[in-house]
């Protein structure tokens, strides 16, 4: 007997209803299974990563807005953080709106650097 004899893919047009419907319910699911695996799952990673961003901000460090806005974290209240764009300066974001953050500790790594240029 040929094992390949019983997928419903090989088999002829004219083969069994049954076997038909099989081969598109198989068919749908593999379709599932690569939106999953290639849109779904990265999009959840992404989504997580971003909370946990979101999450870790502090006083002291320098963040970009979905806006474009640069600045320096004044003060973190519970939904919004107030960003201090210039000397006198402060706005106040949702904490959703915040796109990139650069830990405190980064920045001053990166100024010893550029002083001695």
């Amino acid at each position: 007997m040929n094992l390949l004899s019983g997928l419903p893919l090989l088999q002829a047009a004219g083969g069994n209803p049954t076997m038909q419907m099989l081969s598109t319910l198989v068919t749908f699911g593999l379709v599932f299974v690569i939106f999953y695996f290639l849109i779904i799952r990265p999009q959840q990673k992404k989504q997580k990563e971003a909370q946990k961003m979101i999450e870790a901000i502090k006083k002291g460090d320098k963040v970009v807005t979905i806006g474009g806005v640069h600045g320096v974290v004044h003060a973190v209240k519970e939904g919004t953080v107030v960003i201090k764009v210039d000397d006198s300066a402060r706005i106040e974001f949702s904490k959703s709106a915040i796109a990139a953050v650069t830990a405190k500790a980064e920045i001053e790594a990166e100024k010893p650097a550029e002083e001695s240029k």
